[in-house]
């Protein structure tokens, strides 16, 4: 088994067009979308070791802030599908991504309603 460094970014709220219902596909819904990332790292981190030798957590952020501008994902699978390949494309070191989207919109008690899809390097 070798050995992998999860990165994480969790609780982001972004509003996002998606939706199937035709209340729901005109305006951007808030989705709180979480991200882990599995990345082959170095052998060692050394007090000195640079960025390069990890990933900016930035980038996970990014994948999920900076989505295709007026673009209507019918599916917040295909928010996450999306999300995932953006982070694959990015780094050949990404392994593995999971990202959770929770559907804040339709929530009436608190509870978490959405989705959660891991995807493995192709």
């Amino acid at each position: 088994m070798s050995d992998s460094l999860k990165l994480q970014v969790r609780d982001l709220k972004v509003d996002v067009l998606t939706g199937v219902y035709s209340e729901e596909t005109h305006l951007p819904q808030p989705l709180l979308i979480s991200i882990t990332v599995d990345l082959a790292m170095a052998e060692h981190f050394a007090p000195d070791t640079p960025l390069s030798a990890s990933k900016s957590y930035l980038d996970l952020k990014a994948a999920a802030t900076e989505l295709p501008a007026g673009v209507h994902f019918t599916l917040i699978e295909a928010v996450a599908d999306h999300i995932a390949d953006t982070l694959f494309i990015g780094d050949e070191r990404v392994l593995r991504v999971e990202v959770e989207i929770i559907k804040l919109a339709i929530a009436e008690a608190d509870e978490r309603i959405g989705v959660t899809m891991v995807r493995h390097r192709p």
